[in-house]
């Protein structure tokens, strides 16, 4: 009974997580960054959604073709949790899709959202609780900011950061801060 409640629990997340990567989410960096753009040339609108337009250069974090992430490969192990991860690659090919349609802002926001792929879930929910009104000082969101930009390479993130700093100052939102 056990083995098959996991095995359709096992269904139900392959089928969540291959529907979410055929959706329409976001965009690609424009510079050549991504594994094949070389051959492949810039992205437009017309590969778009990847996952049914262009899913022979989706990969996941792995390495793993789109195409092979399947229950099947669950099932033999040859696919893990780690391969429905979203790829730095696939946001920034989002990213390039959404500069061809004109959505700058979306094309910037999937490119920071690359740069997080690198900075790990926990310490994620760790940054975004510090930077909830009141919880951190200056210097507390400036280191997360040099963190941000030194351990992890995300620039625009931490800029970001910064910028947010500078405008919890002037609306008193540090912790420590007395309201007006």
């Amino acid at each position: 009974m056990a083995e098959k409640l996991n095995e359709e629990m096992i269904a139900e997340l392959v089928k969540q997580v291959l529907k979410e990567m055929a959706k329409p989410q976001g965009e690609k960096k424009a510079e050549a960054t991504y594994r094949g753009q070389a051959q492949e040339g810039r992205l437009t609108v017309e590969d778009y959604p990847l996952g049914s337009k262009r899913p022979e250069i989706i990969k996941s974090p792995r390495g793993n073709a789109f195409n092979d992430l399947t229950l099947d490969a669950v099932m033999e192990g040859k696919a893990t949790f780690e391969d429905f991860r979203i790829d730095p690659d696939a946001l920034l090919m989002q990213a390039q899709i959404a500069e061809a349609a004109g959505r700058k802002q979306m094309a910037f926001n999937l490119k920071r959202a690359a740069e997080l792929t690198k900075v790990p879930d926990e310490r994620i929910l760790e940054i975004y609780n510090a930077m909830r009104p009141h919880r951190s000082t200056k210097e507390e969101l400036l280191a997360i900011g040099d963190e941000l930009e030194n351990k992890y390479g995300a620039k625009s993130c931490a800029t970001f950061v910064r910028e947010a700093v500078a405008v919890y100052e002037r609306r008193k939102l540090l912790r420590g801060d007395v309201p007006e």
